[in-house]
Parts: C-alpha cells; sequence; structure tokens
C-alpha cells in the first residue's frame, strides 16, 4: 500500500510540474503579448543635443574647479573663440552651419522587439536627411529570431540606400542576429573587448513524447502539408523529420553568409561563419570590424566638427499593461531562454 501512495505521489508531483510549467508558459506569452500590443500604440520621438549636454557638462567642471580668475579668464577666452569663428565665417560669406550625426541605440533582445522604435527613428531622420548627414547606431543584441534580426538589419539598409554614411558601434556584444545589423554599415567601430561573429545557427527544443507515454497520455498533431511541421515538443520525432529540420537550419546559415558576402564583402565568410566568437581586437584581424574605438569617443571626436542629435522613439503604456507586464516581468526573465530554446529558427 504504501509503495502504491508513494509512486502515485510520484506521478502527480511529475503531472502537477508539467501543468505549473505549462500555465507559466502561457502567462509568460500572455504578458509578451500585452507587451507586443503595447508597443504598436502611438510613441513619441525624443531628441536631445549632445553638443549642448557637452557644453553644459564642460561649463559645470570648469565652475566647480577652476578658481574665479582662472574661470573668468575661461569664460572670456570662450566668448573670445566664438567671435572669431563668426567673424572669420561672415568675411568668407559661409553661413554657421555645421554637419549633423544622429545617434540611435538599440538593445536588443531574442526578439528584436526594439525594431518597433528602430523604424520610427530611421523613417523620421530619411524625412528630413541630406547627403552630408550621417548616423551613428550603437548597437548591443546577441542575436535572436531571424525574421526580427532580418528585419531590423533591413531598417539599416533604408539609411544606406539613401546614400547615408552609417556607422555602427560595438560597445559590448554585437553577435549573430546583432552581426547581421551591423554588417550593413559603411563603417564598424567596437570596443577593445567587444564580443562579435557568431555567425551561426542554433535550433533546440526539449520533447515530452516518453513522458507522455509512460503515463499513458496520447498526444495528437494534425497537419496538412508533408513538412507544416518537423520536430514537436510533445509528438514522436522522426529520422526524417529531424534531416529535414537540419535541411532549414543549413538554408537559414547559407542566407546568414550571403547576406555579409553582399554587404560586407571584405571578410572571408569561410573563415568566420563556423559559429565562433571574437572580441574585436581579434576581429579587426578577420575585417570584422573597421576600428577599435568605443562609441563614446566616435561622439566626442564628431561633435567637436558636427552638431550630433541622440533620437529615440518612447512609447507611453497605460497604467494597466505596466501593472500586468510587472507582474510576469520576473517570470519572463526566468523563462525567456527557456522560450528561446524552443524557436526553431534563431541566429546564434
Amino acid at each position: 500500500m504504501m509503495e502504491f501512495l508513494s509512486q502515485y505521489g510520484l506521478f502527480l508531483a511529475k503531472t502537477l510540474t508539467l501543468v505549473i510549467g505549462i500555465l507559466v508558459t502561457f502567462g509568460v506569452l500572455m504578458a509578451l503579448a500585452m507587451k507586443a500590443k503595447s508597443k504598436a500604440q502611438e510613441g513619441t520621438l525624443v531628441i536631445a543635443s549632445v553638443n549642448e549636454k557637452l557644453d553644459e557638462i564642460r561649463s559645470y567642471l570648469q565652475s566647480e574647479t577652476l578658481p574665479k580668475p582662472a574661470l573668468k579668464k575661461w569664460l572670456k577666452e570662450q566668448k573670445e573663440q566664438e567671435k572669431k569663428e563668426k567673424k572669420s565665417l561672415k568675411a568668407k560669406n559661409i553661413e554657421p552651419t555645421k554637419g549633423r550625426l544622429f545617434v540611435v541605440r538599440f538593445d536588443g533582445d531574442v526578439r528584436a522587439s526594439e525594431v518597433v522604435s528602430l523604424r520610427e527613428v530611421i523613417s523620421a531622420i530619411l524625412e528630413i536627411a541630406i547627403d552630408t548627414d550621417e548616423v551613428l547606431i550603437v548597437l548591443e543584441s546577441a542575436g535572436g529570431f531571424v525574421h526580427s534580426y532580418g528585419l531590423a538589419a533591413s531598417q539599416i539598409q533604408r539609411l544606406r540606400q539613401r546614400k547615408l554614411i552609417v556607422t555602427v558601434a560595438i560597445d559590448k556584444v554585437a553577435a549573430s542576429g546583432g552581426y547581421l545589423m551591423a554588417c550593413v554599415a559603411n563603417h564598424i567601430i567596437a570596443a577593445p573587448f567587444a564580443i562579435v561573429g557568431s555567425i551561426g545557427v542554433v535550433a533546440q527544443l526539449p520533447n515530452f513524447h516518453r513522458f507522455l507515454d509512460k503515463h499513458n497520455i496520447d498526444f495528437e498533431l494534425h497537419t496538412a502539408g508533408e513538412y507544416k511541421r518537423t520536430l514537436t515538443l510533445f509528438g514522436e520525432n522522426t529520422d526524417k523529420a529531424r534531416q529535414k529540420f537540419q535541411e532549414e537550419i543549413d538554408e537559414t546559415h547559407h542566407l546568414f553568409k550571403d547576406f555579409i558576402n553582399i554587404n560586407r564583402p571584405i571578410v572571408n565568410v569561410d573563415e568566420v561563419a563556423t559559429g565562433e566568437h571574437w572580441h574585436a581586437v581579434q576581429a579587426i584581424k578577420l575585417n570584422l570590424v573597421d576600428e577599435v574605438l568605443t562609441s563614446d569617443d566616435f561622439i566626442l571626436m564628431k561633435a567637436k566638427q558636427s552638431n550630433v542629435y541622440e533620437i529615440s522613439y518612447e512609447i507611453k503604456q497605460k497604467l494597466s499593461e505596466r501593472i500586468s507586464g510587472g507582474i510576469f516581468q520576473s517570470l519572463e526573465k526566468y523563462l525567456a531562454k527557456w522560450i528561446a530554446k524552443s524557436q526553431p529558427a534563431l541566429l546564434r
């Protein structure tokens, strides 16, 4: 009797674990759906002048660190320099204008969800862009869904099609889908230990068929089309299905390599498309990046000769959406990797 109760309790525990896992996954998916819905709402373009910010910082530091006589002298020199520059331009009949650099930040997750904001920012830039304008995209992403990062990369291509000079800055990581985006740029800079590469595709998912079969639980999957489904979570996977699944992964990898060949032909794709990643100081030898430099130094350098503007697209969520999103936030973080592993198409 005790043995029966023990086995029965074990069965209940396993079943309960499975049910809880399914319910939690469903909850996370609902949270993701609500977040996606909220991101479809109207947002607002936010534009900040980097030059003005730097001037304020410089003035504040000088006022706090210089003695009063030295500060007075510095302020006088600044005014005299401005007058001198304006007088010189006026004498040459030149309008006091500078080039423009637009700074856009992209912090990518597995779903590349920030592409919603990216497309809005790029559309706005293209509305006013002239030939002398430049765009800096500060990119951070370890990759994710193929279709999502394909769309993100196509947004950068829109800038290139308008003949704008595009620089991608990688301060931490732009691997796999992140590098798919980066390779579209005219110029790629990266911090010394930034991670780039990982030009490959991975797909993995758990299978509960033996567990269900052991407990006499049937699972039925009906499809129209021989390859509508290959590998499944709950059905019995066959060698034929595995072979087709591998063919699909290989095809995606070929598309990835072809895309790099077209957009960055100086890279020897056969040499780097092994799924490996490198730090920038190594990647520069493989032509994966052009220069070892942080985005901060690039912006400071450009601000001396151009008007630099940082542009973002902010979406205001409703109170109910913020509350519902907060409830599932911790669960989403915990299960995001598991959900990603269950998808058949990830650039990793």
